[in-house]
């Protein structure tokens, strides 16, 4: 199939994508990497009357540390998250994420920005966003402000981006010295997640960890952070007693549903299982002195 009509408009600025967006009433799409909107188009699933391409925007392909945050442009693809150094020393857990998004292809147009605002709840950019506590800056016709990844995804495919608004930009806490791990089961490799776990946590005394965050993908309309389970593994060695006991606390926070791919009940049988299975590659890659 082919997309409905619509009209096509190139911004050269954040300020004129605003007043792109502002002038369609809410009745427009922005176009960053195409990877997800492209084919929701074609299928005729959205029916825009414009679609506001992003990709001339200067300044959205940064990766930068400031002040204790790693900043990290909405434009920046998959491929430059994959092989950035900085991006592996600083913020492990989505260096561990990306590799399972699509393929090589889809990883070299993707951005992370258009990958946080389609809101897939099972998707690993919102997965890491949610675990890591990440902020996320929005422009609009008001001015800048800061949405927390938490209160960010809304529902399925649904964010708190307001019609004209545009996400220019996600901050990430420093993790330099954290240990991550993802572990997701699908049909296929870079198929979408039927459940998506993910964990960070940084190292303590001895056998100790000082935190723990684990999140939640494809169990919730929206991607969850496990506070509960995060703050049973504070200052443990994660040994089997804390281990299931955050495994039942992410149980007990789940709300799977049903879908083409998996029954809840398969999803909620998932969820201890890949649990464990994250915090035993945690306490792998802590000892092997990988991320």
């Amino acid at each position: 199939m082919k997309p409905a009509p619509f009209e096509y408009v190139t911004a050269e600025t954040t300020e004129a994508a605003v007043a792109a967006l502002e002038r369609f009433e809410g009745n427009a799409r922005c176009l960053a990497g195409g990877q997800s909107l492209v084919p929701l188009l074609n299928m005729r699933l959205l029916r825009p009357a414009a679609v506001i391409d992003l990709n001339r925007l200067s300044g959205l392909d940064h990766v930068t540390v400031d002040d204790g945050r790693v900043r990290v442009g909405a434009l920046v693809r998959y491929s430059t998250l994959e092989t950035s150094a900085l991006v592996a020393e600083r913020i492990p857990l989505l260096a561990r994420a990306v590799p399972f998004v699509g393929d090589r292809q889809i990883r070299n147009r993707g951005t992370l920005g258009g990958a946080l605002c389609h809101a897939d709840p099972a998707g690993e950019m919102a997965l890491a966003a949610v675990t890591l506590g990440a902020s996320l800056r929005a422009v609009g016709p008001d001015g800048v402000r800061e949405v927390p990844a938490d209160d960010f995804f809304q529902g399925p495919y649904t964010t708190a981006l307001a019609p004209a608004e545009v996400l220019t930009e996600v901050a990430f806490l420093d993790g330099r010295g954290a240990v991550a791990a993802v572990a997701e089961h699908a049909r296929r490799h870079g198929d979408f997640a039927i459940v998506a776990i993910a964990a960070a946590g940084l190292p303590g005394p001895g056998d100790s960890w000082r935190w723990v965050r684990i999140g939640l993908g494809g169990v919730a309309p929206r991607p969850l952070y496990a506070a509960r389970a995060s703050a049973l593994l504070a200052g443990t060695r994660l040994e089997p007693k804390a281990v299931r006991a955050a495994a039942e606390a992410c149980l007990a926070d789940a709300d799977p549903a049903s879908d083409i791919r998996a029954s809840a009940e398969y999803r909620r049988h998932l969820i201890p299982v890949f649990v464990e299975r994250v915090l035993a590659e945690l306490r792998e890659r802590r000892r092997g002195g990988t991320r």
